[in-house]
């Protein structure tokens, strides 16, 4: 089974990849190489796309010299499972494209089927095709209970021109951003959201800390983490992944992408990046599930607008501490578990990317949050969410914002139709 050669750095007359978050869509996605951080916003600047430490190492051998145990599908393969990728199959739409959700026959029991997710590239060009080539290389080697499984790929041409298709597992209950959202059914629990931010960190610890080489996520956010049947959080879309710096060397250098309000300022304001921007993320998120609010949201009063700043205020004092738990969730009674967790965020939020621990050292310290808060419930799943499917064929419509920076200023684009075309 062959494997694709990608680029890992993206060279200076090339386009910079355009990224919003996969299914659901969601979140504030910057591609600018030169997006600065000024006070706490997100100006543009320039900065330089390569260094004297990363040039020259433009190519990702490692990975494409690993054997791979994805399975190619043909275009009528994929169109089969999808019944011509119908319109109540659809599932959402992400920057990479539109996904579907397709039956195949199981690859191990062949008298049986499973469900699969169908990523199907957009006309997005040369960047949404390495995007979808670094995907294949990543999760074709890769192996985690707490990454999303990629099951195969398809690339072929047909009467429509070229066909870039990804297969994955399906992952019937959604992203974690979804069950965060105040529109939720049933909140998650704490002690669920304990559970998803161990799954989280030890799905991080892998891909730093436990192969033979390291890989970067470089956009890991509550809408790229994933749930399934089970309710076990794994971490999804890889298409900005970048292999971590060669032995010797303090950073891989890389234009400036991710989505505003998780990436880190060192990696903002100089493209220079290591594994310690994903711990800053991480720490974002963190955030995310005590407070049950987006690292940014323009919804809010101004003064609450960036996760990051609001609960600042609150941090030092315990009574203070209680009111930025989220208020679905029984405060007086888990507050000190928040707290705990709190800690282990601040470790992940300093400043100087140096004194940040490795993932392995955080899911240590997850881990006896986990423990300390055994008395506080098991982490039983919320109510089961109705399949997405099944209601984009009941009400055939959906509404998403995508908030890009753009030439250094926002552009909104909102949409709310009774009908959303096929792709």
């Amino acid at each position: 089974m062959r494997c694709f050669q990608f680029y890992l750095g993206e060279k200076k007359d090339e386009s910079k990849t355009e990224r919003s978050s996969s299914v659901p869509c969601s979140g504030s996605t910057f591609t600018d190489p030169g997006v600065r951080r000024s006070g706490s916003e997100l100006n543009s600047q320039t900065a330089s796309d390569a260094s004297s430490e990363s040039r020259g190492r433009n190519q990702f051998p490692i990975l494409s010299d690993k054997p791979s145990n994805l399975t190619v599908f043909t275009f009528a393969d994929v169109k089969s499972a999808t019944k011509n990728f119908t319109r109540s199959a659809k599932l959402g739409e992400g920057g990479f494209g539109c996904v579907y959700k397709g039956v195949i026959k199981s690859l191990e029991e062949p008298g049986e089927k499973v469900d699969v997710a169908v990523k199907q590239l957009g006309k997005r060009g040369l960047q949404g095709h390495k995007e979808w080539v670094t995907e294949v290389n990543v999760l074709g080697v890769v192996d985690h209970p707490n990454l999303v499984k990629l099951v195969g790929y398809c690339a072929e041409d047909d009467e429509r021109g070229i066909q870039r298709l990804l297969v994955y597992e399906y992952m019937p209950n959604g992203s974690v951003e979804d069950h965060l959202s105040v529109k939720a059914v049933e909140p998650l629990s704490w002690a669920m959201r304990l559970k998803i931010a161990q799954d989280a960190a030890r799905g991080l610890t892998y891909l730093h800390e436990e192969m033979d080489f390291q890989i970067i996520f470089r956009d890991f956010k509550s809408s790229n983490i994933l749930l399934d049947e089970q309710w076990n959080a794994k971490l999804s879309d890889f298409g900005l992944a970048r292999l971590g710096p060669q032995e010797g060397l303090t950073h891989v250098s890389t234009a400036v992408v991710g989505t505003l309000g998780y990436a880190a300022p060192e990696y903002i304001q100089t493209g220079r990046l290591t594994a310690k921007s994903d711990v800053w993320s991480y720490g974002v998120f963190l955030y995310e599930l005590i407070t049950g609010r987006r690292p940014l949201d323009r919804n809010r009063p101004r003064s609450e607008q960036k996760l990051l700043d609001w609960v600042k205020p609150y941090l030092s004092d315990a009574k203070k501490f209680q009111q930025i738990i989220d208020p679905r969730l029984e405060r007086k009674t888990i507050w000190k578990s928040a707290h705990k967790l709190s800690l282990v965020a601040n470790r992940c939020l300093a400043r100087h990317a140096k004194t940040r621990p490795k993932m392995s050292e955080i899911l240590q310290m997850v881990n006896d949050v986990v423990q300390a808060s055994a008395g506080l419930g098991s982490p039983h799943p919320p109510v089961k969410q109705k399949d997405p499917s099944e209601e984009t064929a009941k009400k055939g419509k959906r509404r998403f914002m995508d908030i890009r920076v753009v030439d250094g200023g926002w552009l909104v684009r909102i949409l709310s139709s009774k009908h959303v075309k096929t792709c």
